[in-house]
């Protein structure tokens, strides 16, 4: 059986306890700590989890925030399991479709 393994990246939440609401605000506390990011990098930072992050910017942000990566950084084991549509089971009510003829209309020729 084969774990996926998510994250809840918690920028955004652990911002507001601070009394950060823009993700402008951001870029001059990280330039302070030697962090250079734009603007759009960091609102793409605030607003979706990063598939990659460096340890300079974790650490900044840890100091910004005065929290733990562990409070950043939220694992969990994803359990997602979709369950298949029966074969042919296609309609709202759960009945297959009815077939329909298809008709093919032609431009005339005259």
């Amino acid at each position: 059986m084969n774990k996926k393994m998510g994250i809840e990246w918690n920028l955004r939440l652990r911002m507001a306890e601070r009394g950060l609401f823009s993700t402008t605000d951001l870029v001059p506390l990280l330039a302070e700590r030697g962090v250079q990011l734009s603007r759009e990098q960091v609102y793409r930072l605030v607003t979706s989890p990063p598939q990659r992050l460096s340890m300079d910017v974790l650490a900044a942000l840890c100091d910004i925030l005065d929290c733990t990566p562990n409070e950043l950084i939220t694992v969990a084991v994803v359990n997602q399991t979709v369950a298949k549509q029966a074969h042919g089971a296609g309609g709202p009510d759960g009945a297959a479709p009815r077939p329909r003829r298809t008709t093919i209309r032609r431009p005339d020729s005259t």
